[in-house]
């Protein structure tokens, strides 16, 4: 080894002996005769002094170094001065007198600063991944990366679960997303895929009798840009044979809360998760991924929009929308900049608009309240027992401010629940140190596609309906409760699973509902529907992501700052400019004709991300 300590694990203890250090110029300061080098490594940083009176070579190398360059030092460990001492820094109370240093390789000025967390353009850190990660906040990030994996793996081995990986290259078998297609050399005009999930292997695995399987699986989706996805993703993938759903979610609940206990110690669960039906959660935060973080709970206000006079109101109720709305604490003030903020935002979330109702003045009695203390867009339509009862159905006091929208219920669900959101963030409600886990349970199996009048699957086609359900499949799909269910926290969904369907017939009649012919049946999904009839057991699982989990624990909006290498949200690669162009003669041997024009030049226009 070029070194016999880490740069990060020097201490007091290692005080009168001799150390030799490998790792980059964190910073260089010059103080008159001395000069004092911060080197860093993975583990840390350590001062290190340069004096000319004692090592006269090592000082006049150190007097050329800069920033980022990759130097050998080796020296006596002594206690820094009284006074001199940094707590903030774990070797703050030692530095190294250099005796010896060697330059290991010099580095061009980086394109932006390594030894500060300043902004810095995400498509230039994308450009120099390799200088990014050495940044304290994303090297940070791939180290707690590697402690919770670990963790699962531990965890899940210690209860009997066998780790087993399954292909990349398989069959296209669209379900969801769009596939990734590979083609095929010596099978010219054919194409293997890559897996958006191990759906239907791991399935095929409790068939074979394995019964606990896990793995930590790569899958591949061509989906439309968003902020939380990328191309490819991480997800744990765990299967169980001979459970219920409550097998499932007791151990995804221990499992997370000791993982959170053991790798985020300063962060707290909230014990035992909340568990929600899929209903409850739409009626009463608009969303089926709630943050519980916070309350601000929403208030069905139909019935009360129904009996005023405000033509906004009814004229949506006639449409068969709704109206609903929830409190905004202490935020009767906000002034008219404020509001119309917070109309935009709705606006711009696929709201019509917003009506707000402040009931302003000094803590008070709500009975109490008078028509002069009622600040609201829609005061001239709304009597003062009106404004009480929806008061009180949002559980506001004075004070507070009722934010309300009312449209169809798909968008009102959606723009209040994202305003809700935003008026946690801007209160400051959520504690930032809880993880707040919750399970989100009996979703509706189907889910109708107005676009092309057809069901579709609301988590997959190989979901089991709840019993007493089956007999709906054909009269009735939308009302068909599946065996389903997600695990959400702080806002954002992290994970999906179900128990599965085990006999044939139910899940042709499933497929059925979807729309598949026979023929369509046995074209992708044969394999599997041929193993249920060899004794399939009764098993379901589930699938948490591993890049959401590491978006919670580090408090990041973006997935991108959780991943080593990732793609922008245009699916780009800044680092290897991909996807590019092949030579002529690959797609000779692939059998393939490409009808787009190649360009100039092999990176595509990048959108604004």
């Amino acid at each position: 080894m070029l070194k016999t300590i880490n740069c990060g694990d020097v201490r007091s203890e290692h005080i009168g002996k001799t150390v030799t250090l490998a790792g980059w110029v964190h910073r260089r300061r010059d103080h008159g005769n001395l000069i004092f080098i911060d080197v860093r490594d993975r583990e840390g940083l350590v001062q290190v002094v340069f004096n000319p009176e004692q090592a006269p070579e090592a000082h006049k190398t150190a007097e050329s170094l800069r920033n980022e360059w990759v130097v050998q030092v080796s020296g006596r460990v002594s206690a820094r001065p009284e006074g001199s001492q940094n707590t903030g820094l774990a070797t703050g109370e030692i530095e190294v007198y250099a005796e010896q240093l060697f330059v290991l390789n010099e580095s061009k000025t980086p394109p932006f600063f390594v030894n500060e967390e300043s902004e810095v353009d995400e498509l230039l850190r994308m450009k120099y991944r390799y200088i990014d990660i050495r940044r304290p906040s994303m090297r940070d990030t791939l180290i707690l990366r590697h402690r919770a994996v670990k963790f699962i793996r531990d965890f899940l081995d210690e209860r009997g679960f066998l780790e087993i990986e399954t292909p990349i290259l398989i069959k296209s078998t669209p379900e969801g997303a769009r596939d990734y297609l590979v083609p095929s050399r010596l099978y010219p005009g054919r194409f293997y895929a890559l897996p958006q999930s191990p759906q239907q292997l791991k399935q095929l695995l409790m068939v074979s009798g394995i019964e606990k399987y896990f793995q930590i699986a790569r899958c591949f989706r061509d989906e439309d840009p968003r902020a939380d996805r990328q191309p490819e993703h991480t997800q744990l993938d765990l299967e169980m044979s001979f459970v219920e759903e409550d097998d499932v979610l007791n151990l995804i609940e221990e499992l997370y809360t000791e993982l959170v206990e053991t790798v985020c110690p300063d962060k707290w669960v909230l014990k035992p998760f909340p568990r929600i039906t899929y209903s409850e959660a739409m009626e009463v935060y608009g969303t089926d991924k709630p943050d519980l973080r916070f309350g601000m709970e929403m208030a069905d206000l139909s019935e009360i929009a129904s009996e005023t006079e405000f033509r906004v109101f009814l004229s949506v109720l006639e449409n068969g929308g709704i109206v609903k709305g929830f409190k905004a604490p202490g935020c009767a003030g906000y002034t008219r900049r404020q509001l119309d903020e917070l109309t935009e935002f709705v606006r711009e979330r696929g709201a019509q608009g917003l009506v707000y109702i402040g009931l302003t003045g000094e803590d008070g009695d709500l009975e109490e309240l008078t028509e002069e203390q009622i600040r609201s867009s829609a005061a001239r339509f709304l009597s003062v027992e009106q404004v009480k009862e929806i008061a009180r159905r949002t559980e506001a006091e004075i004070g507070d401010l009722i934010l309300i929208v009312a449209g169809p219920k798909g968008s009102t669900n959606q723009a209040l629940s994202l305003l809700r959101n935003e008026m946690g963030g801007r209160l400051g409600l959520a504690d930032p140190n809880l993880v707040a886990f919750a399970f989100v349970t009996d979703f509706p199996l189907f889910d109708w596609n107005e676009d092309e009048k057809r069901w579709d699957a609301m988590h997959h086609a190989f979901t089991q309906p709840k019993p007493g359900h089956e007999e709906l499949l054909e009269s009735d799909p939308g009302s068909v409760i599946g065996r389903q269910y997600d695990l959400v926290a702080n806002g954002s969904e992290l994970a999906s699973g179900s128990i599965r369907v085990h006999h044939r017939e139910l899940q042709e009649r499933i497929f059925s509902v979807l729309g598949y012919t026979r023929q369509q049946m046995a074209e992708r999904f044969e394999q599997l529907l041929t193993a249920l009839e060899y004794g399939a057991p009764p098993h379901g699982g589930i699938a948490p992501g591993i890049d959401r989990l590491l978006m919670v624990l580090t408090g990041k909006d973006n997935i991108r700052d959780v991943i080593a290498f990732p793609k922008t949200q245009s699916g780009y690669d800044p680092l290897f400019e991909a996807p590019g162009y092949v030579e002529p003669s690959q797609l000779q041997d692939l059998s393939i004709a490409v009808t787009v024009e190649r360009e100039a030049t092999n990176q595509p226009i990048e959108a604004d991300d």
